[in-house]
């Protein structure tokens, strides 16, 4: 564990100098703010696609990790649902505790760490697992918050999440890439070199924007958001591992990399989805803090396992 400790604590560090600049204030929300746009829409994006066109959809797509994590994240997110349940919440705020005791920062920090982490053959279980968080429980997120305050499921619902999904630079050019890679046509070099370039620029930016915007999260309801990121840093990766271990038994390899990115902390865009529906930020705000400082920690600990 100590040696995968040390070879994460890099990637900490650059989340830590962040959070450092945000919290002095050096670094600004509204520059935060266009720093991410930049990773969304640009370098992650360009390495997710220069990913995705150079693998085979048949390297990507694993039933077997497909079910193990779909099993593991939706029992996660019903027992979180649940325990919201029993203490009175209604179905939007249950709804946003599900998703942040299930939803991990895969994009923004896994996809940089695990590939580097684990190689550049976990590259396929994670867009796998990426692709699955945002068409599967981004939309359920929205249909649940959506239909509980219309009383109904209507047209409208299911096309603000279609439009959700098809707008989405990630599943763009999870798409797009696969398009190229169907074709059999290799990338033009100067092309493969512009993709590598730029998505270079991912992994240093997405860590210190992940500490840059930690910096303006409150550590409210620290309770319940405790009992959240638990859910996530420990139950989430203890039921996928389940799930891909022994339900649906899957290559050693790809079981691990799934219960590594199911052992990362809460997405950062659940808290945007929180704010744009006024439902519970606080609690998603603390969640997010608490995992992720947690995560240095209990991250090493679940990939030094699955690495044995």
């Amino acid at each position: 564990m100590l040696e995968i400790f040390l070879q994460t604590v890099p990637f900490f560090a650059i989340i830590a100098i962040g959070f450092g600049a945000g919290k002095t204030g050096f670094f600004t929300e509204e520059a935060t703010a266009y720093l991410t746009k930049f990773v969304f829409y640009f370098a992650l994006s360009a390495m997710i696609f220069r990913f995705a066109a150079n693998l085979s959809l048949r390297e990507i797509f694993d039933w077997r990790i497909a079910a193990g994590y779909l099993w593991g994240t939706a029992f996660v997110y019903g027992l979180a649902m649940a325990i919201a349940f029993l203490r009175g919440m209604d179905v939007a705020r249950a709804g946003f505790e599900g998703q942040v005791a299930a939803i991990g920062n895969t994009g923004f920090l896994g996809i940089p760490m695990l590939a580097l982490l684990m190689g550049e053959a976990a590259v396929g279980s994670i867009i796998l697992i990426l692709a699955i968080d945002l068409v599967v429980f981004s939309s359920l997120i929205v249909i649940l918050v959506v239909g509980s305050r219309e009383g109904s499921l209507s047209f409208g619902i299911f096309k603000t999440v279609g439009l959700g999904v098809i707008k989405n630079p990630m599943i763009v050019s999870i798409v797009l890439g696969f398009s190229v890679s169907a074709t059999g046509v290799s990338i033009p070099e100067p092309v493969n070199q512009f993709l590598a370039i730029l998505g270079a620029a991912a992994t240093p930016g997405a860590l210190f924007a992940i500490g840059a915007s930690l910096a303006s999260k409150s550590a409210e309801r620290v309770t319940i958001a405790g009992w959240l990121s638990f859910c996530k840093l420990v139950i989430h990766p203890l039921m996928v591992a389940f799930g891909v271990y022994f339900l649906f038994p899957a290559d050693p390899y790809n079981a691990g990399v799934a219960v590594a990115a199911a052992s990362l902390p809460v997405a950062g865009n659940v808290f945007i989805l929180a704010k744009h529906y006024n439902v519970a930020p606080q609690r998603v705000s603390a969640a997010i803090l608490i995992s992720t400082a947690l995560s240095i920690v209990t991250v090493s600990f679940v990939i030094s396992r699955v690495l044995v």
